[in-house]
């Protein structure tokens, strides 16, 4: 991830639509249009897909039929102490875990969404019975960096969102691709890359309840943007997009911007003060029905010493954000802001930091992270949702930093990495994940957690 948002960009998200025909927001089927919001990719009309081209641009993927494993969870990150406890792990066939990104649940279809760059696709596993179904392939895949290290930035499938049976995937070229999950097979592919030949990933998304809009992020470009598709027929970067119902507007996590504090050190060179410190991010509110207006500042507020990756929303108008020191060096807490008061409330969750996804689950009214940049190594981190106070932390395998829950079912879904013996660099540097899968090869640990019936209403 490069680049920051300087604070004579802030100003970029968001600028009136072009009032021609081809860049209003409109829906066409169930093939999302877009507007992205840098200056050079307004410059771009962007074409109408008919319904013989999407047609015509139908991709068959080869689903992995191999049936996968389930072991039982061993070693520290299934201490028989804690409330949350690791049920079983589910092995993926295929190659073994080395890179992947974001997941997601819909309790709905009682699915599971992992972005899987080792086997170039998206798992899906059945939450009821825990079952490996398929993995959706298409995607790019890992690209590796000169000295052999994982390329997150155009490695892909990336972020994963999903409404009734259409599932929406960020990949390593910088395109969406829309997959039928009654099918199991890409029904379209969007790009949002304008303005460099060197197309970096759609990162993570978030999604309206009712799936009308669609918030993508290109974390890796400089600057960053996000680009609004209307869909389903309904510097550093910009990271994990959640929807709040209760405003509706979409909440957006911004690593670093400029001026936060006054003349601080967001990486431009030269410095604006030989001893500043690093900037502090920001969250980033975002009306996707007003959007033709262009967002003023007000909509951009600050956060005191946190980076935020993950975006999670939670009871009482509450989001949890995850501040990481990959970010904001010294970080050491995780951030819940109330986006209800215009005063942006905020409190601190201490001992706790360093998350990539995290995800508020409603069934048992926690938040949990996917912490993998802890001092003392990865974690599932468990808050309560209602006192925002940390119940417990649990050992995860080193690059276990996404984490999806199923609020029906009572279950966290943590994905845990193969050993650095057998993957090579991004590997698991700790011996946690191979006693949870029971394995070398990664696996995705699943964790029930308490509840009451009221709870599971």
């Amino acid at each position: 991830m490069v680049g920051a948002i300087p604070k004579s960009s802030m100003r970029d998200f968001g600028r009136p639509i072009n009032q021609n025909s081809n860049s209003n927001l409109k829906q066409e089927g169930n093939v999302p249009t877009s507007y992205t919001s840098t200056t050079a990719a307004r410059q771009h009309a962007h074409s109408k897909l008919t319904g013989a081209v999407w047609l015509a641009a139908m991709l068959v993927c080869t689903a992995v039929s191999a049936v996968a494993q389930v072991q039982p969870c061993q070693g520290p990150g299934a201490p028989m102490t804690t409330q949350t406890k690791c049920l079983t792990a589910v092995v993926i066939p295929g190659n073994p875990l080395r890179s992947f990104d974001i997941s997601w649940v819909d309790p709905e279809r009682a699915e599971y969404y992992l972005a899987d760059r080792s086997n170039f696709g998206v798992d899906i596993i059945n939450t009821k019975t825990l079952a490996f179904k398929t993995t959706i392939t298409g995607f790019i895949g890992i690209k590796l960096n000169p000295n052999g290290t994982v390329d997150n930035n155009h490695s892909g499938p990336d972020g994963v969102v999903s409404h009734g049976k259409w599932l929406y995937v960020g990949d390593g070229d910088s395109t969406l691709k829309v997959v039928d999950l009654d099918t199991g097979k890409i029904v379209s592919t969007h790009s949002t890359c304008f303005t460099t030949s060197n197309c970096t990933r759609v990162d993570e998304m978030a999604l309206t309840t009712d799936g009308k809009f669609l918030l993508v992020a290109n974390n890796a470009e400089d600057p960053p943007f996000v680009t609004l598709f209307t869909a389903n027929g309904a510097g550093l970067s910009i990271e994990q997009p959640a929807w709040d119902e209760s405003t509706q507007r979409f909440i957006v996590s911004v690593p670093t911007i400029a001026e936060n504090p006054k003349n601080c050190d967001y990486g431009q060179t030269p410095s604006p003060s030989p001893n500043a410190g690093p900037c502090s991010g920001a969250i980033l509110v975002i009306d996707p029905t007003n959007i033709e207006h262009e967002i003023q500042a007000d909509n951009i507020h600050p956060l005191i010493h946190c980076g935020p990756n993950g975006a999670s929303v939670g009871p009482n108008g509450n989001v949890m954000v995850g501040c990481t020191p990959g970010n904001q060096p010294g970080d050491n807490e995780t951030t819940i802001i109330n986006i209800n008061a215009k005063t942006f409330r905020y409190v601190d969750v201490g001992i706790l930091t360093g998350s990539d996804e995290v995800w508020y689950d409603a069934g048992s009214g926690r938040y949990y992270t996917g912490s993998s940049a802890m001092p003392g190594g990865a974690v599932l981190g468990v808050v309560d949702g209602e006192t925002n106070f940390l119940l417990e932390t649990i050992p995860q395998s080193s690059r276990s930093h996404s984490v999806a829950a199923d609020r029906r079912r009572h279950k966290v879904f943590v994905p845990q990495g193969a050993p650095l013996s057998i993957v090579g660099p991004g590997g698991d540097t700790t011996n946690v994940g191979q006693q949870i899968c029971g394995t070398m090869r990664g696996c995705i640990a699943v964790y029930t957690v308490p509840h009451t019936p009221e709870e599971g209403e």
